[in-house]
């Protein structure tokens, strides 16, 4: 079955159910007074869409990128192109130019379909890529849609064609693309749907506010599959709001909501309002809450958070979702069921239980990458060296206990996670190298009470230039017309030297002594408060 065909046979099965819901917000140009669509209503026009795109030629081998943000729109483009066996390549709508611009090369995606206010930046783009790029506003559909450049390859969409191409950020600078099929879409939705314990789904039932982006595996695959598969419906608000949080939780009926680490503590933050009593939540699921605010949220708002673990290469989730949960440590889970794990030291060898090392996961069985990414894109060696031995490297820093509990420590520093965001240092450091006052950068990540980890820039300056805060506010708002907002550096730090191997590659971890909190550093600049969505 492919994700189409699943979509069919839950809207012939569950047609009068709210399958897509936006909650009404004033301020938003688009359905401000919110909208909700049946699995029927949702059908139509995802027949409508499919029909355009068939007649201009779309089929299978070809990609459409969306940067259709959190709307109803993207999922509707998503479902008709499936049907033709063409795959998506959503887009981040925080990206800048060269962002894009890489995006749209490595893909080779035929066509972009974009928000109003993006189509003149898209078209900077278009004039740059040596192969053609139509575009097509998302929001004033043409009556005839632009051909794809090349034809449609023979044959029909099958469960291991490629429905997206999520991008990751990688160890190497530039995201990867983790190309995801039909199969992997499916086996999310069923992975999540069967997981039980407080991870309990009613079909039918369920209404299930996700404020992540729908570019994500989280909302765009796991949540919407989960939803699709049993007759629930996905409540899609355009991003996290805290300050209206409880009231859209309320009015639009939610029974689970996805969170992120910085949820909890705003949340936790705001005024007490009647509507944080009044809601029908009966659990959240995410990742990174604090510990010390774990049992202090769910006391205050009477349901358990459910910490998680995940990867956009992994298809499948862990979860502490049986009772009693470890809510006062950084647990996320017991192995179960086909998707195994084990610890490694930096030769691979298994460690023994309650010594930290890299986690490996894989699928039980003669087929150890079964709903796993099929690969990443244009990039077999990357693929395979992620999956030697047999085993995913995962790059994060766990340990086991002795009755096989999984709990995090910390992740590889060359990948920087906030607010839910991947941040490869090297992208960063690319960027920051190639500024004339700068001769040598090292991008770290630093810890941030708010939003997990933060992004820091250590730099040593060209000679005769100073450290001075007019130099500091020239490399952020460098990095800012270049990168996504959240990249850019919160903190920004002048050193003398940086220090470096016999090969002059800089010792991150010796750049600052152990206990030193880097953040406290004289002389170092803030900028966190300019870290801001450019809309």
């Amino acid at each position: 079955m492919t994700v189409f065909e699943a979509f069919l046979e839950s809207a012939q099965k569950y047609p009068d159910h709210e399958f897509l819901c936006i909650p009404p917000q004033s301020d938003r140009h688009y359905y401000p007074d919110g909208i909700e669509f049946s699995f029927s209503e949702l059908r139509e026009r995802v027949l409508v869409l499919r029909e355009k795109y068939q007649n201009a030629g779309y089929g299978m081998g070809h990609r459409v990128a969306l940067l259709l943000e959190n709307r109803p729109e993207h999922i509707m483009h998503f479902l008709a192109l499936n049907s033709l066996g063409a795959g998506i390549v959503p887009v981040n709508p925080e990206y800048r130019h060269d962002e894009m611009l890489y995006q749209m090369e490595h893909s080779e995606a035929e066509l972009v379909v974009s928000v109003a206010d993006r189509i003149a930046d898209l078209k900077t783009v278009a004039v740059e890529r040596e192969k053609p790029l139509a575009l097509m506003n998302g929001e004033d559909l043409p009556a005839h849609f632009p051909p794809p450049s090349k034809k449609a390859q023979s044959g029909s969409p099958v469960p291991d064609t490629e429905a997206c191409l999520f991008y990751t950020s990688g160890t190497t600078g530039r995201p990867k693309g983790c190309i995801c099929t039909n199969f992997y879409f499916l086996n999310a939705g069923h992975w999540y749907a069967n997981m039980g314990g407080r991870l309990h789904i009613n079909p039918e039932t369920e209404r299930l506010y996700n404020p992540l982006p729908l570019f994500h595996m989280n909302a765009g695959a796991i949540s919407l599959m989960c939803m699709m598969l049993t007759g629930g419906c996905l409540i899609i608000p355009d991003r996290f709001h805290p300050k209206s949080w409880w009231k859209e939780i309320k009015a639009t009926d939610a029974t689970i909501v996805h969170y992120l680490g910085v949820v909890p503590p705003l949340l936790l933050n705001q005024d007490e309002v009647p509507e944080e009593k009044q809601h029908q939540v009966k659990f959240g699921l995410g990742a990174g809450v604090e510990p010390e605010l774990h049992d202090p949220f769910e006391e205050r708002f009477g349901f358990p958070l459910v910490e998680i673990w995940g990867m956009t290469e992994t298809g499948r989730l862990f979860g502490d979702h049986i009772e009693p949960r470890r809510t006062t440590t950084r647990a996320f889970g017991i192995p179960y069921g086909i998707f195994e794990a084990k610890i490694t030291d930096e030769q691979d060898l298994e460690v023994p239980r309650e010594q930290p090392g890299e986690l490996l996961v894989r699928c039980a069985g003669n087929n150890p990458r079964m709903g796993f990414f099929s690969g990443y894109l244009k990039n077999e060696q990357a693929t395979e060296e992620a999956w030697r031995g047999g085993w995913f490297h995962t790059g994060d820093v766990v340990r086991q206990g002795a009755d096989g509990m999984l709990y995090f420590v910390d992740r590889q520093k060359n990948i920087i996670r906030r607010s839910g965001e991947n941040i490869a240092a090297a992208e960063v450091e690319a960027v920051l190298q190639v500024h004339k006052k700068v001769a040598q950068i090292a991008v770290i990540a630093v810890p941030d009470e708010l939003r997990e980890e933060e992004v820091m820039a250590c730099v040593v300056l060209m000679p005769g230039i100073h450290g001075e805060k007019a130099v500091a506010e020239d490399l952020f708002a460098w990095c800012s017309e270049r990168l996504a907002y959240f990249k850019a550096p919160g903190w920004i730090l002048f050193l003398d030297a940086l220090p470096t191997t016999g090969t002059q590659k800089v010792q991150k971890t010796r750049i600052f002594p152990d206990k030193v909190d880097p953040r406290r550093q004289a002389g170092i600049f803030d900028f966190r408060q300019q870290k801001r969505k450019r809309r």
